[in-house]
């Protein structure tokens, strides 16, 4: 058994990597039509829970409940996880827009944990800002910053330092010199390159990009995608519990 899960893993991996890797990596604003999606890629949900799901893919979902980046329950029988980017479009447009309405749905019932994976692909700007969100969450405000970053026009002016160092007052950041301490330590450029390199592992060239308990999700895909997919898995995961 042990020599052949590598390759049932690789397997899975390469099989994210196809759906992940289809959306435009230069995909970085809404489309002008103003709809929920705004990528041309659209992640297929099947009425068969176990469809489009490859169980190996659950095991990057790290259910530590002391993750200052996740929401949620660390046993939710349902885990989010979203590679993203602080200057795409798309990713703001999916906070903004989505991911309230799957907190109040699911993340307060108890039903799923979100868990945030910093994957700056567009340049040094994103980079910073990656470090600086990891370097909130170490004093407690790293939603309130993702708020702040995320927020109508954010993105427009820019994530330089001192736009970092109003972003954190804005998110309620207590001690700003240990906020700018951390964001150029070396722990922050750990944390990001870790998170960086579990996205690269499964093919994301694009963000944002989704697992879903396994399930690869491709672009910030309309609100029904994303609830289909965690209803499917929470019955899959409620079915498993039976057993």
């Amino acid at each position: 058994m042990s020599k052949s899960k590598p390759i049932v893993i690789v397997s899975g991996v390469a099989a994210a990597a196809v759906l992940l890797g289809v959306v435009s990596y230069t995909a970085t604003a809404p489309s002008s039509g103003g709809g929920a999606g705004g990528s041309s890629a659209v992640a297929e949900v099947s009425a068969d829970p176990s469809a489009g799901v490859y169980p190996e893919l659950e095991a990057y979902a790290r259910r530590d409940a002391s993750d200052k980046l996740a929401l949620g329950r660390a046993d939710a029988p349902v885990v989010l996880i979203e590679y993203a980017d602080f200057k795409c479009g798309y990713c703001g447009k999916f906070a903004r827009d989505t991911e309230p309405v799957l907190v109040k749905k699911y993340v307060d019932k108890g039903v799923l944990r979100i868990e945030w994976r910093n994957f700056p692909i567009f340049g040094e700007e994103s980079e910073a800002v990656a470090r600086a969100s990891w370097a909130a969450g170490q004093q407690g405000r790293f939603w309130e910053f993702h708020r702040a970053a995320y927020a109508e026009g954010a993105k427009e002016k820019g994530f330089g330092k001192d736009r970092l160092a109003a972003l954190a007052k804005e998110a309620g950041v207590p001690d700003a010199a240990r906020f700018a301490k951390d964001t150029d330590g070396t722990a922050a450029r750990a944390a990001v390159k870790k998170d960086q390199e579990q996205g690269y592992s499964l093919g994301a060239t694009s963000t944002p990009s989704f697992l879903v308990n396994g399930r690869p999700i491709a672009g910030a895909q309309p609100l029904e995608t994303f609830t289909e997919a965690i209803e499917a898995a929470a019955k899959s995961a409620a079915a498993k519990d039976k057993r």
